[in-house]
């Protein structure tokens, strides 16, 4: 199980270099770069659907290369889903529109948080379906790491943010297109070996949803000026690609609760490079709570990390 298990990371790593020793380090930096997607966004000024559009379109090429270069180092394993991966490009791209707009009414640290809410219930959602029964430490860590979402997300005092009642509404709807593309993207057989193929077209869907959702809602700017497409390119690079490349690459790889936990860490690392990068300070409470997820973080997935046995591949 060994030798298969790490072979099988190793592959799924190859297109960026093998640099990481096991899916959990990828994933920890996988979502250590996406905290940073939300920054972003912010500098670039740009409207949500052309923010959108652009960190999806601008990261295609790069895609592109490293799924052909993936395709000819791997053509024995089984291909991804593309219907699949299409509903969770389109997800993802209802979840990035949504979180946008969350930025602009509560910053760029609070909308990460509140847009990462439902990614507590990943670990109940493995255990139904995969039969991944949660550890002990998991168990205990979940309930207080939901608590500092909720001190995070400022329903207690003063809270920051233009507009912080929207915000959460939105920040929590864009939540569950989230869960949806993970699961999506987590569960495709094909997508475990596949890694940049299956995100190439989660990606192309996503930009293709939220150019149509942009010129419908009359938000899109199709031609982004300097130094918005810089901010844009950057994050495409970063997120879209890298970012994005080492978490779906380990998804498959790990229990259901470890990723669950990892991804928590993102939107804590936003709240503080927010309050550094752009001067968005959150109140004591909305701090304790990052506080709080960083802490139940290091907690569940501070010992060693189980590999999950990879799914069955649905002929």
């Amino acid at each position: 199980m060994g030798d298969s298990h790490n072979a099988a990371v190793a592959l799924t790593l190859d297109p960026l270099g093998r640099a990481f020793d096991s899916p959990r380090n990828a994933a920890v930096v996988g979502a250590l770069v996406i905290a940073f997607s939300s920054i972003f966004v912010d500098l670039s000024g740009a409207d949500p659907s052309t923010a959108a559009i652009f960190r999806c379109a601008y990261a295609l090429p790069v895609l592109a290369l490293l799924a052909w270069h993936e395709g000819r180092t791997i053509s024995e394993h089984p291909r991804p889903r593309h219907w699949r991966l299409y509903i969770a490009g389109a997800l993802l791209g209802l979840d990035l529109i949504l979180w946008h707009h969350a930025i602009r009414d509560v910053g760029a640290g609070l909308a990460t948080m509140l847009a990462n809410v439902q990614v507590l219930l990943l670990p109940f959602v493995g255990w139904v379906l995969w039969k991944e029964r949660p550890s002990r430490r998991v168990l205990i860590a979940l309930p207080a790491a939901a608590l500092g979402v909720v001190l995070s997300s400022g329903v207690i005092g003063h809270a920051y943010g233009a507009d912080p009642a929207r915000g959460v509404a939105f920040g929590v709807f864009a939540g569950v297109a989230y869960i949806g593309f993970l699961l999506l993207m987590r569960s495709d057989p094909g997508a475990k070996y596949r890694v940049a193929g299956g995100l190439f077209d989660a990606t192309l869907a996503s930009a293709v949803f939220c150019l149509v959702f942009g010129l419908v809602a009359g938000e899109a700017d199709l031609v982004p000026s300097w130094p918005s497409a810089g901010w844009l390119i950057l994050l495409a690079l970063s997120s879209q690609v890298f970012g994005w490349m080492m978490i779906t690459g380990s998804m498959p790889h790990l229990p259901t609760a470890t990723t669950s936990l990892i991804l928590i860490a993102q939107p804590a690392c936003t709240v503080v490079a927010a309050m550094i990068i752009l001067g968005q300070v959150p109140s004591a409470a909305q701090l304790l709570g990052v506080l709080i997820v960083l802490c139940c973080l290091a907690a569940a997935v501070g010992g060693r990390a189980r590999p999950r046995e990879p799914a069955p591949v649905d002929q």
